[in-house]
C-alpha cells in the first residue's frame, strides 16, 4: 500500500501544536470575550474551556500553543486543571499563563508549584495580555532550543 504525501502531511498535522491557538480556561463570558477580542487582533485563534473535561479534550483535539487560566474561577477548578495539564505528556510542556487576585499569595505560590509558566495579578493580566502571551510563548520556544 502506498501512502501519498498528502496523507503523511495530514497525519503529521494531527501531532503538531497549533502555534496560533490558545486554550482559555475561563467561564466568565465577559472576560472570555475580552481575551478573545484582544488575541484575535494579534492573529490568534481562541478555544474556550469551561469544564475540567474541556481542558483534557481540547488539549488533545486542538493542540494549543498555550493555555490561559483564571485561578479564581469558581466553576472551573484551575488547580485541578493545572494538575491535569502537567500529568498529560501531550500538555505538560505547554506554557501556561495564569492570573489571580493580587492579594492571594497562597494562590500564586500554589500555581507556581504546580508548574505555571507565569502568574500575574488580574489587573496586570488585563493591562498587558498581549505582551504576557508573547512572553510565555517566546520563553517556551527558548526552553526547547
Amino acid at each position: 500500500m502506498t501512502t501519498n504525501s498528502y496523507e503523511i502531511d495530514q497525519k503529521d498535522k494531527t501531532d503538531r501544536t497549533d502555534q496560533k491557538t490558545i486554550l482559555v480556561g475561563v467561564t466568565d463570558i465577559f472576560f472570555y470575550t475580552k481575551v478573545r477580542d484582544a488575541m484575535m487582533s494579534k492573529g490568534y485563534k481562541i478555544e474556550r474551556a469551561r469544564t475540567q473535561q474541556d481542558i483534557g479534550d481540547k488539549v488533545s483535539t486542538v493542540h494549543p500553543s498555550a493555555v490561559i487560566l483564571n485561578m479564581n474561577d469558581e466553576t472551573l477548578n484551575a488547580f485541578q486543571a493545572l494538575e491535569t495539564l502537567k500529568a498529560d505528556t501531550r500538555s505538560k510542556t505547554l506554557p501556561i499563563l495564569a492570573f489571580a487576585n493580587h492579594e492571594e499569595v497562597d494562590t500564586f505560590n500554589r500555581a507556581r508549584a504546580l508548574g505555571v509558566t507565569k502568574i500575574v495579578s488580574r489587573n496586570e493580566f488585563s493591562a498587558r495580555l498581549k505582551d504576557l502571551v508573547e512572553e510565555i510563548l517566546v520563553a517556551n520556544v527558548r526552553g526547547k532550543g
